[in-house]
C-alpha cells in the first residue's frame, strides 16, 4: 500500500494552498497530540500504584519513566529514517500500529504480575508515541505559514494539555484500587494475602489500557485510508548535511540540549506528583489525585494562555518569562511544607506548558530541507524523561525527603533558562 500522497512544498503549503486544504489534515494531526497526552500524564497514576503495588523505592518507581522515554531515544532516528523515505503519514501509521501493540501487551503484563512486564508493555507504547511524535511535530510547524510555526505548533500541543486534566481521572477511577491500604499494611500481609493484593492491583490496569488500544487502532485505519498532504521541505543545499552537521547548527543543538532538560523536569514534576502530596501535604493517593487533576487543567490552561500570548509576545521572551517564575515556584515547593507547596506544583504546571513546543518550533526554525533529522533529534533529546526522574529518585531515596529529590528538575529549568535568553538565537556555525 502505498502511503504516501500528493506532494507539496513548504512554499506552497504556506503560498498556494488554501486555508480549507490545509485545516482538515491540520485537525486530524492535532488529535494524535491528545492520545500521547493520555499516556504521558496516566504515567503519575501508574507510578503510584505500581510503586505500592510492587513496594518500590523511588528509583525502582522511575523505571516507568524510563521504560517510556528510553523508547524516544532509541526509536527517533528510525523514525525519521522511515519517514525521509516514505512520507510523514508512514511514520504516524506505523507509530499508532506500534502504540496499539503495547496497550494491548497489558493484558499478559498484568497477568504475569511481575512489575518487568508492565514496564516492557510501556516501552512498546512509547515506541509508538516516537513515531508519533517525531512526525506530528514538524508537520504542524510546516503545515502552513512559518512566521506563525510556534502559535499552531502550541495550538496542537494544548490538546496534550487536555489529555493532562482527563488522564488523571481515568487514573483515579480505574487504577488507583485499594487505596485504604497502605504500604505498612502490604508488608505485614501473609504470602497468600499479598500475592491475592497484587492480582487484583495487577488487574486493575487492563481496562483502560484496551480501551485506548482499540481506539487506536480505529484512528490508525482512518490514517490508512485519508489523504494527506505530504510535506516536502524545499532543498537549501546541493549536498544533504549528516545529523552531526546538523546538531552543530548552535540553534538546533541548543533545542536538543534543552529538551532534555526540559523534559526531565517535567517529567519528574508530574510523574512524583502524587508522591510529593502524601509527603509534603499528608494527603493519600486519592485524595491527591484530585490536585494531578487540577494539574493537569492548569497545564492545559497554560498551553491555551501562552498560545494566545504568542500572538503579542514573543516567543523565546514569554519562554523566558514564564521560566523565572518556574524557577521561583519550584524553590518554595522544595522548601516549603504544607498544602500551599501543591499549589506551587499546580502553578509550575501553568508555566511550564509551553516549553515543550517552544523550544521545538524554535529549534527546527529555517531549517528547510533538514527538519525531519532535526526533528528526530529533538525528539531523541526526550531521552532526559527517562534518565533526569532517575536522578530525583535516588536523590530523594538518600535524603529520605522527595522535596529535595525536587532540586533535579530545579538545574533543569535553569537550562531551558538559557535557552530562551541565548541558545535559541539562529546561527549557521558553531
Amino acid at each position: 500500500m502505498n502511503l504516501s500522497n500528493q506532494s507539496l512544498t513548504e512554499q506552497d503549503v504556506s503560498t498556494t494552498v488554501s486555508r480549507k486544504q490545509y485545516l482538515f489534515p491540520l485537525i486530524l494531526i492535532t488529535s494524535l497530540f491528545f492520545f500521547w497526552g493520555l499516556v504521558h500524564n496516566i504515567d503519575p497514576t501508574l507510578i503510584a500504584h505500581l510503586k505500592k503495588t510492587f513496594t518500590l523505592s523511588n528509583l525502582e518507581s522511575s523505571l516507568v519513566d524510563f521504560s517510556v522515554f528510553i523508547a524516544y531515544f532509541v526509536m527517533a532516528i528510525p523514525a525519521g529514517l522511515m519517514m525521509k523515505k516514505w512520507g510523514y503519514k508512514s511514520g504516524i501509521v506505523f507509530g499508532l500500529l506500534l502504540f496499539a501493540c503495547g496497550a494491548f501487551l497489558f493484558i499478559p503484563a498484568a497477568n504475569t504480575h511481575q512489575y518487568v512486564y508492565f514496564l516492557g508493555a510501556l516501552f512498546v507504547v512509547a515506541s509508538g508515541l516516537a513515531f508519533l511524535e517525531t512526525a506530528a511535530n514538524p508537520y504542524v510547524t510546516v503545515l502552513g505559514p512559518p512566521e506563525t510555526s510556534s502559535f499552531r505548533l502550541n495550538m496542537a500541543q494544548s490538546f496534550n494539555g487536555i489529555a493532562a486534566s482527563i488522564a488523571p481521572l481515568i487514573g483515579k477511577h480505574t487504577i488507583l484500587t485499594n487505596t485504604d491500604v497502605t504500604t505498612e499494611h502490604i508488608q505485614q500481609m501473609d504470602v497468600a494475602t499479598k500475592a491475592k493484593f497484587i492480582e487484583e492491583a495487577s488487574n486493575s490496569v487492563k481496562a483502560p489500557f484496551i480501551v485506548l488500544g482499540i481506539i487506536i487502532l480505529i484512528v490508525a485505519v482512518i490514517f490508512i485510508f485519508l489523504k494527506l498532504p505530504e510535506i516536502k521541505e524545499q532543498k537549501n543545499t546541493a549536498k544533504e548535511k549528516t545529523i552531526w552537521q546538523i546538531f552543530a547548527i548552535k540553534h538546533t543543538r541548543w533545542a536538543v540540549i534543552a529538551q532534555f532538560f526540559y523534559v526531565g523536569a517535567q517529567i519528574c514534576f508530574s510523574s512524583f506528583f502524587l508522591v510529593y502530596a502524601e509527603k509534603a501535604a499528608g494527603l493519600d493517593n486519592h485524595s491527591s489525585s484530585d490536585y494531578l487533576i487540577a494539574y493537569g487543567a492548569l497545564f492545559m490552561i497554560g498551553r491555551i494562555v501562552g498560545t494566545v500570548f504568542m500572538k503579542f509576545v514573543e516567543a523565546p521572551r514569554l519562554l523566558t518569562l514564564y521560566t523565572i517564575i518556574a524557577i521561583l515556584l519550584t524553590i518554595v515547593a522544595i522548601f516549603g511544607s504544607g498544602t500551599y507547596t501543591i499549589y506551587c506544583l499546580l502553578g509550575i504546571g501553568f508555566f511550564i506548558s509551553i516549553m515543550f513546543p517552544t523550544i521545538f518550533a524554535l529549534g527546527v526554525k529555517d531549517l528547510g530541507e533538514d527538519t525531519k533529522t532535526a526533528s528526530s533529534l529533538i525528539i531523541m533529546s526526550i531521552v532526559g524523561g527517562a534518565i533526569i526522574p532517575l536522578a530525583l529518585g535516588y536523590v530523594a531515596d538518600v535524603t529520605h525527603n522527595i522535596q529535595y529529590g525536587y532540586s533535579v528538575p530545579l538545574i533543569c529549568l535553569f537550562v531551558v533558562l538559557y535557552f530562551a535568553y541565548k541558545g535559541y538565537k539562529p546561527s549557521v556555525n558553531k
